[in-house]
């Protein structure tokens, strides 16, 4: 039987604000265990949350970042539940009112093909703490630090039907958010995260058939991996005779395999109720336009006017606008460089070469723009040829000063010289009679050879135009 999958993701995206979504201590990652978490995050009695209103702001940014409609009344509930990092006994987050709602991102997929994703909610929402299970000698350890850390959980529809795609919804996710400036991203330290919901179904029923959760995925890779195991696994019950059980799983990337965690919650179980601590949200319309007016240029903004503005292909303006870092990067560059494919090719090709050997970003490229710029001009005026170029970016990646500064201490200067060229042309002809009889005789390929010998004579500092031009007339006699 031909089997289908469908897929929803629950993003979860730590917001980027100093403080906690509803009390001051700070969100710093990497304190002490349980020094960045005060009375409110602890649940004390009497205490009371305050909602920190820059969390509210990018939840907006968010929502008309993807299309959705921003609640002008949102709700805080709470969500009921024991766990050891939860002091309070329950979550707050919101569930009948979310702030976004009713949105859609476009993606990209491997075929060249572009598919609609709904987004059917994001909502905002405090983190709980964390379990330490290592060296504990069987028991586990409660780190309170990140109770309270606001976050923005990005509900999809049941849209995607392969773990392909799944992939490809969650990277676009990950570049709109960092885009937007409200998540670092950072999937190591769990800042962007998120919950798979999988079922599969025989092909062309319309029904869905039961759903699990695979639980805290935090690389693209472990997500698909995750997806295509549980798909099997379901299948295999299926074909077996069995049934599926709706539950909640967690993914070993080490057995590759998911196990049960606990039998999946229904909304029910978790006794929603309206947080009676704190007031509705109100967003004025006046609110939501102030934050449309400072919205940045967003991926597929940026990625048109590259390919407009600045001649690039579409793949080159993909790259070039993965992230907005790299964007802005590029951007500089081409600022005062004339060729504009130039700059891509050489911010893609030397830069991201140097900053992945070296394991950098670009925010910490040990050349900066200006000084990358400056490189490329001087193969624009014919200071130097590409190839020498790139001894030069070694060089000035090593610390060794501007391209200015390389190209005068190591006397890389580009002969322009008519005269100097013809005499080491004339040098070369002389050192290679045969090769010089065969070429005039009609092998024409031994042109290369030549220009070669003249490039090598001249420690590749002749200027390759130049050469070509002057060795054409000179070898024909």
């Amino acid at each position: 039987m031909d089997w289908e999958m469908v897929i929803g993701l629950e993003i979860h995206a730590q917001l980027k604000t100093a403080s906690k979504i509803f009390s001051a201590s700070s969100t710093a990652y990497g304190a002490a265990p349980n020094t960045q978490a005060n009375l409110v995050d602890l649940g004390y009695p009497g205490v009371l949350p305050v909602l920190n209103t820059e969390a509210v702001g990018m939840a907006v940014r968010f929502g008309l970042a993807t299309h959705s409609t921003v609640a002008p009344r949102s709700v805080f509930a709470r969500k009921n539940y024991f766990y050891p990092d939860l002091p309070k006994g329950y979550q707050i987050s919101q569930y009948e009112l979310p702030v976004v709602h009713d949105g859609y991102i476009d993606i990209d997929l491997d075929d060249g093909v572009t598919k609609r994703i709904g987004i059917t909610r994001a909502h905002l929402e405090e983190d709980a703490g964390k379990s330490l299970h290592e060296d504990f000698h069987g028991m586990s350890g409660i780190d309170l630090n990140r109770a309270g850390t606001p976050l923005l959980e990005i509900v999809s529809e049941p849209d995607l039907r392969t773990a392909g795609e799944a992939v490809a919804y969650m990277k676009a996710i990950h570049q709109l958010v960092r885009y937007l400036d409200i998540c670092d991203g950072n999937m190591q330290e769990g800042s962007f995260r998120c919950d798979a919901n999988i079922s599969v179904r025989p092909a062309g029923r319309h029904e869905f058939g039961t759903r699990a959760e695979i639980k805290n995925l935090n690389s693209f890779r472990y997500i698909e991996r995750a997806i295509l195991h549980e798909a099997e696994r379901q299948i295999d019950i299926l074909e077996s005779g069995g049934s599926i059980v709706q539950e909640t799983r967690l993914y070993d990337p080490d057995k590759d395999e998911t196990r049960p965690m606990r039998t999946k919650e229904e909304a029910n179980d978790y006794r929603y109720f309206p947080d009676p601590d704190l007031l509705p949200v109100v967003i004025s319309e006046a609110e939501i336009e102030a934050v449309r007016r400072e919205l940045p240029e967003l991926p597929d903004e940026k990625r048109g006017r590259f390919v407009s503005a600045f001649g690039l292909s579409e793949y080159d303006a993909r790259v070039l606008t993965s992230s907005r870092a790299l964007a802005d990067f590029y951007e500089a560059v081409a600022a005062t460089v004339s060729d504009k494919k130039l700059a891509a090719n050489w911010v893609m090709g030397d830069l991201s070469g140097a900053l992945n050997k070296d394991g950098l970003d670009i925010e910490t490229s040990r050349i900066s723009a200006g000084a990358l710029a400056g490189l490329l001009g001087r193969i624009e005026d014919g200071t130097i040829s590409g190839k020498i170029a790139k001894q030069v970016f070694e060089a000035m990646w090593a610390g060794e000063g501007g391209a200015d500064d390389v190209i005068e201490a190591r006397g890389l200067k580009q002969i322009t010289d008519t005269g100097a060229i013809e005499a080491i042309i004339e040098e070369v002809m002389a050192a290679n009679p045969g090769q010089l009889e065969q070429y005039r005789s009609g092998k024409d390929k031994l042109f290369g050879y030549f220009v070669g010998q003249v490039m090598k004579a001249t420690r590749g500092q002749a200027n390759p135009a130049l050469v070509n031009e002057l060795l054409k007339k000179m070898l024909a006699g």
